[in-house]
C-alpha cells in the first residue's frame, strides 16, 4: 500500500494493525525549513556511521550524529555512540517536535544521506537503551524521499513520501511488529537529512 497523497490526515495511523505511525506532513515554511537545513549541515558534527558485522568493522558513507539531555550511550550495529550536547538549533526543533506530538524526548540521533543512492535496510529500533512502545519522532530536511514500513510476520507493506520540513511519529508496539527502511534510489541527487527525537532509559 503506496500513500503518496500530501493531503494524509495527520490523525490517521498509516499501519493497518500492530503499531502506530501517523504523518504530520510539513510542520514550517519552505524558507525556515531552508534555513534549518542549512544550519544542521554546518553545525553538526557529522561522522560516518561505524557497525560491526559479523566481526567486520564496517564504516558507511551515510553521515551520522548522536545528541542528548546528557552523554547518553547508545549501541546498535554493536557499536556504542555517546551524546553530544545540544545545539541551539536542535533544542528548537525538538520543542516543535515535542509540542507537535505531546511527547518528551531527551535524545536525537539525526541521518545525513548525501545522495539518494544512500539508504537503510529493514530494521527496528529495538534496542535495549531506548523506551519500550516509546514515540520516535523522525524529521525530515532536504531532498523528498521514499519511507517504507513492512510487517515481520505478515510482510505486508506501507510506504509514504517524507517531504523537506515535514515529522512523521513512530509508537506504541511498532517496533515490536514492524520494520522500516528508507530505500535507495538513483532518482535523487540531493541531500537529507533525517532527525529522529527518541527517549533513552537511563
Amino acid at each position: 500500500m503506496d500513500l503518496f497523497s500530501n493531503e494524509t490526515n495527520a490523525y490517521n495511523n498509516l499501519l493497518p494493525n500492530d503499531g502506530t505511525v501517523i504523518y504530520y506532513g510539513k510542520l514550517m515554511s519552505l524558507q525556515t525549513a531552508n534555513d534549518y537545513f542549512a544550519i544542521l549541515m554546518e553545525t553538526i558534527e557529522w561522522k560516518n556511521d561505524e557497525a560491526i558485522i559479523f566481526g567486520k568493522h564496517i564504516l558507511t558513507r551515510r553521515k551520522v550524529a548522536w545528541y542528548g539531555d546528557k552523554e547518553f550511550e547508545y549501541t546498535y550495529s554493536n557499536t556504542t555512540k555517546k551524546a553530544l550536547p545540544w545545539t541551539k538549533e536542535l533544542l528548537e526543533l525538538k520543542a516543535i517536535a515535542e509540542k507537535t506530538l505531546g511527547e518528551t524526548f531527551n535524545s536525537c540521533l539525526l541521518n545525513l544521506y548525501h545522495t539518494g543512492e544512500e539508504g537503510m535496510a529493514w530494521h527496528s529500533d529495538g534496542e535495549k537503551d531506548l523506551k519500550k512502545n516509546g514515540a520516535i519522532g523522525s524529521m525530515s530536511f532536504g531532498a523528498e524521499r521514499k519511507f517504507a514500513f513492512k510487517h515481520k510476520q505478515s510482510k505486508q507493506t506501507v510506504s509514504l513520501i517524507l517531504e523537506h520540513g515535514s515529522l512523521l511519529v513512530m509508537k506504541d508496539d511498532t517496533q515490536t511488529n514492524w520494520l522500516h527502511r528508507l530505500p535507495p534510489t538513483k532518482q535523487k541527487h540531493k541531500q537529507r537529512i533525517n532527525l529522529t527525537f527518541r527517549t533513552i532509559i537511563d
